[in-house]
């Protein structure tokens, strides 16, 4: 009887520590692209100091933040072709779609435990934009890039909504003045 005990416990870990990974994971490591990983563990010590600022402790809700951009052009043909193997096997819905002047925008999410919750939200922006003195990758004054978000958790559109409108608003007001 230990003996299944302890093999169920290995198949446990074995999965909650596959679980943890992405597809998205495999572009964490490679040179020419730049990432943020934020994990489970660093959202809920973040609602453990700041107190119970309602806004906050909707953070520890959240499993992981991982955001990776590149520029260049072999990198983002295959985050292009990991999104399009991605979308096939997964359970999102596409929320919205932006084309603007050449970068286009993709938002998709899988619903979550009822209409105001998501399990997780998918972003993947791809194109041009002007370049600068800095950039390497220069056509006709544009470079390309992309960049690939993910955000999973229980995720609470109200307080979202919430977080978001304030920032929006002021940036407008600020456009305006």
């Amino acid at each position: 009887m230990k003996k299944v005990l302890i093999i169920f416990a290995i198949t446990l870990l074995a999965f909650e520590t596959y679980a943890q990974t992405s597809v998205f994971d495999k572009f964490e490591d490679m040179e020419d692209v730049s990432s943020v990983i934020v994990s489970k563990s660093a959202f809920r010590m973040l609602g453990k100091f700041s107190g119970d600022n309602e806004e906050v402790q909707m953070l520890a809700n959240l499993e992981s933040l991982k955001v990776f951009t590149a520029e260049d052009p072999a990198v983002i043909k295959k985050m292009a072709a990991t999104i399009k193997l991605y979308l096939k096997t997964s359970k999102l819905t596409e929320l919205m779609r932006v084309n603007d002047k050449g970068t286009n925008v993709k938002i998709y999410i899988r619903e979550g435990k009822d209409e105001d919750h998501v399990k997780e939200l998918l972003m993947f922006v791809n194109g041009i934009s002007k370049a600068t003195e800095n950039n390497n990758i220069n056509i006709h004054g544009m470079k390309l890039e992309a960049v690939i978000l993910s955000l999973t958790g229980d995720i609470d559109l109200n307080k979202i909504s919430s977080l978001i409108e304030p920032h929006i608003s002021g940036t407008h007001l600020k456009k305006n003045n």
